[in-house]
């Protein structure tokens, strides 16, 4: 069997690539092909999988749906060129008989379906959660969300109950049963997003009968997630520093550990220099003493009062699965975060990506584990409020599970993906 598999976002490309490696260890393994839609597909370049039509980055960066600007520059950045050409790529390769794996939004499933192949669809970007929880319809939806009954729109829907498509595998359980009444072949496999995250100890420490003496024998760990687009996550890093500053302010008797998670695709040089500007000193990683055994020969450490701060660009999981909460102003990295059951403090920021808007949204995706604030001086009152609310942690740890998944969903997924088609 021949398999294409289109992705329209890096976020996306890297669950395509973890569903693609899951199926080369297939025994009766497809033949591979990709198309990124969007950018020029770095995360492909892992598999020796040949790209079958043209690649380019746009202005946007991918963000198009975030605001009308952002779609102007790329159509003068040549998208509708890039998108036809795309188009007319995947059409002659569907003519040699194969099938094709969609990632991510209805662009990829609208291609999907144009090329006249079978397909199945993996919804990336779309979640009922925006819309209604277990209990019933959020209060704070807005009035035109949700019109059609659910988060995917009716034509939507009608590329997912076509019968060239064979299986549509949704984010979450919720999402996956409200699809199934559309007769959907929707299949509730997990959230490949969560894979290659292995808490080491995934019993929250609240439930221990001396946690808060556990707790004030231990430094805080703060994981700070400014994201990964230029310059947007320079600007972010600037407010997090604010509230990092707020939190040494508010937690004087407490020792302090911020774990700064930084994208490979950022430089280091403008983060140390807000550092420094905010008082922090720059110290050698042999002088601070820590538990942590951190992978990264670059990583940055820095000191200040109660505090130190550690900046890693290649210990991304360690950040993660170390921090008891997070500062976050990412996309990905903040539910991968909050998957794990803990609890996330997101900051208002300017944008392209995350906007008071995104940040929003984004709080009803993942329910009671986020917590937006419009100021980064709010950040430590709401750190605050968790620490002496134990029952809320608690909610926060099975719901951030819940509606993330369990690890192994991109190995679920290529089994049950062989198994439609009878390989």
């Amino acid at each position: 069997m021949q398999l294409l598999c289109l992705s329209n976002g890096h976020g996306e490309d890297v669950i395509a690539v973890r569903i693609l490696q899951e199926l080369q260890r297939h025994p009766a393994a497809p033949e591979l092909a990709a198309l990124p839609l969007v950018g020029e597909g770095t995360a492909y370049r892992q598999l020796d999988v040949p790209i079958v039509g043209p690649v380019q980055p746009m202005p946007s960066g991918g963000f198009i749906y975030m605001e009308g600007r952002q779609l102007l520059r790329d159509l003068r950045g040549g998208l509708l060129q890039l998108t036809w050409t795309q188009f007319k790529a995947v059409r002659r390769w569907a003519k040699k008989g194969g099938v094709i794996l969609a990632v991510g939004d209805i662009v990829p499933l609208l291609l999907a379906w144009a090329s006249g192949a079978p397909y199945v669809f993996v919804g990336t970007a779309k979640s009922e959660y925006y819309l209604r929880d277990e209990a019933g319809w959020l209060p704070n939806r807005s009035r035109r969300e949700g019109w059609s009954g659910s988060v995917y729109l009716p034509w939507e829907r009608w590329l997912m109950s076509r019968k060239r498509c064979k299986a549509v595998f949704p984010r979450d359980q919720l999402t996956t049963k409200l699809l199934s009444q559309w007769s959907i072949p929707a299949f509730d496999m997990g959230n490949p997003m969560m894979d290659g995250i292995e808490p080491e100890n995934p019993q929250p420490i609240f439930y221990e009968p001396n946690a808060e003496q556990k707790e004030m024998q231990r430094p805080m760990i703060v994981t700070l997630l400014p994201g990964s687009r230029v310059p947007e996550a320079y600007e972010n890093w600037q407010l997090i520093v604010q509230a990092v500053s707020g939190l040494l302010n508010t937690f004087k008797e407490r020792s302090l550990l911020f774990l700064g998670a930084i994208a490979p695709s950022l430089s280091l040089d403008p983060l140390r220099e807000v550092l420094e500007i905010s008082g922090w000193r720059q110290q050698s990683p042999e002088s601070i003493s820590s538990n942590l055994q951190f992978n990264d020969p670059t990583t940055l450490t820095f000191t200040k009062k109660n505090a130190t701060l550690v900046l890693s660009q290649d210990d991304y999981n360690l950040c993660l699965l170390n921090g008891d909460c997070c500062i976050a102003m990412a996309g990905t990295a903040t539910e991968q975060f909050v998957g794990l059951g803990k609890p996330a403090i997101a900051i208002h920021g300017k944008g392209p990506q995350y906007t008071p808007a995104f940040a929003e949204a984004q709080s009803r995706l993942l329910g009671p584990s986020l917590m937006a604030v419009e100021q980064p001086n709010k950040v430590a009152e709401a750190i605050q409020k968790l620490l002496r609310d134990p029952d809320r942690l608690q909610l926060i740890a099975e719901s951030g599970r819940r509606r993330m998944g369990q690890p192994g969903a991109a190995r679920r997924l290529a089994t049950c993906l062989m198994e439609r088609f009878a390989i």
